[in-house]
């Protein structure tokens, strides 16, 4: 395979045209079709990007010369669309999160498994310095035992100003039945797997995914996680936060790590004699999740983002919603067992 032959499905999410662009950009993909639930809107994403439009998804993926799929459509369709695309032996890579519930991210995943293709979810913050840089310090010891773990994500996506009719996200975020949720599902995806890779493995947690302006979906969340290790975790998210940054905290018995809008700082017992230290040493490249999708495709290579990375993404997911509708702590093996 010289060229991977691409369709584009859907222009629904709002990283669609970035997707769109990265594969333009990248001399072993060709994009040759579009598919959209919306007619319209996809006649027009394929008049933009010069290519035809295919209103069948069926067509789409039982076309013989498309390699490969990327996938920006609701997330309640994921599971129907990833599956189908998998059986037709197309490669995907999508939007998080992979499904809404476990069992569905595990059905994906073994029809992907069955027909020996390969799928990729963006969780490009895996591959961003203020994670890597916190994924050293945890492997040289330079925080000793850690005790704590905050991450924040939120924009003001949902803020109607004065003025406007809404805020600048698009309405179709706020439809439940679409999206299985809202900041928690969406912006929070980021924190929960950054969490997931940096603290290991969740034990339990208790959830607050607050409606404050929507009246389908959350568009404020708050998650405490309590790891095997002992370490707790706070998850900030937020659709109404003007000016947010992002920040990313990691606190321990001999070192605190601190990351904030690119600038990424340690103070440690081990580091520059227990004094605040830029951590800005090169790191090693590790390329965008298209990328490593596109290396696994061509030449078999291991991805840095696994699908270890998917289940345990969902499964932080849902147990925080069973958390808010019982409005109590879960146990997440508890959880997986019934």
């Amino acid at each position: 395979m010289t060229i991977i032959q691409i369709a584009l499905l859907s222009r629904w999410h709002v990283h669609a045209d970035d997707y769109a662009r990265e594969a333009k950009d990248n001399k072993a993909l060709n994009i040759q079709m579009v598919w959209d639930e919306d007619t319209a809107r996809g006649e027009q994403w394929a008049r933009e990007l010069g290519v035809p439009f295919e209103a069948d998804l069926d067509c789409v993926c039982a076309n013989p010369s498309i390699d490969a799929v990327i996938v920006t459509t609701p997330t309640h369709r994921h599971k129907e669309i990833l599956i189908k695309a998998a059986k037709h032996k197309k490669h995907i890579f999508t939007e998080k999160v992979l499904a809404l519930t476990v069992k569905d991210c595990e059905a994906i995943l073994e029809a992907v498994k069955e027909q020996g293709v390969e799928v990729m979810l963006s969780l490009p913050r895996l591959v961003e310095k203020e994670f890597l840089y916190a994924e050293k310090a945890l492997e040289q010891g330079w925080l000793g035992k850690l005790s704590m773990i905050r991450c924040r994500l939120a924009h003001n996506g949902g803020v109607i100003y004065e003025g406007e009719d809404r805020g600048w996200l698009p309405e179709r975020f706020f439809r439940k039945e679409q999206t299985g949720g809202g900041a928690l599902i969406d912006l929070g995806a980021h924190p929960i797997y950054l969490m997931n890779r940096l603290a290991g493995k969740a034990e339990a947690l208790y959830a607050r995914l607050q409606q404050q302006e929507s009246d389908q979906v959350d568009d404020t969340a708050v998650v405490t996680v309590e790891y095997t290790s002992g370490a707790l975790g706070v998850i900030e998210t937020s659709f109404l936060s003007h000016g947010s940054p992002f920040q990313l905290e990691l606190y321990g018995t001999e070192g605190t790590l601190l990351a904030e809008e690119g600038e990424v700082k340690i103070k440690s017992m081990h580091v520059n004699e227990n004094n605040w230290t830029l951590m800005d040493e090169p790191m090693t490249d590790k390329p965008r999740p298209l990328e490593q999708w596109v290396q696994a495709i061509k030449e078999q290579k291991q991805p840095s983002i696994t699908k270890d990375d998917f289940i345990k993404l969902t499964l932080i997911n849902e147990a925080s919603v069973r958390s808010h509708q019982e409005g109590r702590r879960i146990i997440i093996n508890k959880m997986l067992t019934k």
